[in-house]
């Protein structure tokens, strides 16, 4: 069970880094815009975690607070995912 555990927990601890690299992409979209690499990475990150997201988000929808939208989806999901590693990596 032990090895399973840690497959789980790796696996997890890679799905983290992805959703930390679409947060720093999307901040840097807002900012101004970069190279070509950053349209394709981006892309990337967003084709990896959205399965993820997307159920999440139907069920628990952005809070608007003037003209800024807060992701609470993205914050549960990142939340989760650390929470269930820390159990894997435990087996």
């Amino acid at each position: 069970m032990s090895l399973i555990g840690t497959l789980v927990g790796y696996v997890l601890t890679v799905f983290i880094v992805v959703l930390v690299v679409r947060m720093v992409l999307d901040w840097t979209r807002l900012v101004a815009t970069g190279p070509a690499w950053l349209g394709q990475a981006r892309r990337i990150s967003h084709r990896a975690t959205e399965p993820v997201l997307a159920p999440v988000r139907r069920v628990l929808p952005p809070v608007r607070a003037g003209g800024v939208a807060f992701d609470l989806a993205f914050t549960v999901v990142f939340v989760a995912a650390l929470v269930v590693r820390s159990i894997a990596f435990a087996l």
